[in-house]
């Protein structure tokens, strides 16, 4: 993909922190490979790094850490 199908920015291939959701939990997962517009920051992933975050987060693998996260309600 080079153009966003929504805003027709500029796709670039980049390496992000993203925050996954698998069976009712949050994980962050670091250093994944994604497709970022330039233009209105949409994130796309490919098959591969999908399969391999469901994978990771399933088996529950040692993080390498742990971040808090601040709760509000609006």
């Amino acid at each position: 993909m080079t153009r966003c199908p929504f805003c027709k920015g500029r796709i670039e291939q980049r390496r992000i922190e993203h925050v996954h959701r698998w069976k009712g939990e949050l994980y962050l997962l670091k250093n994944v490979p994604a497709e970022v517009c330039t233009q209105c920051g949409e994130v796309f992933f490919g098959p591969d790094a999908l399969k391999a975050m469901d994978r990771v987060v399933d088996k529950k693998a040692r993080p390498e850490g742990h971040r808090s996260v601040p709760v509000f309600s609006l």
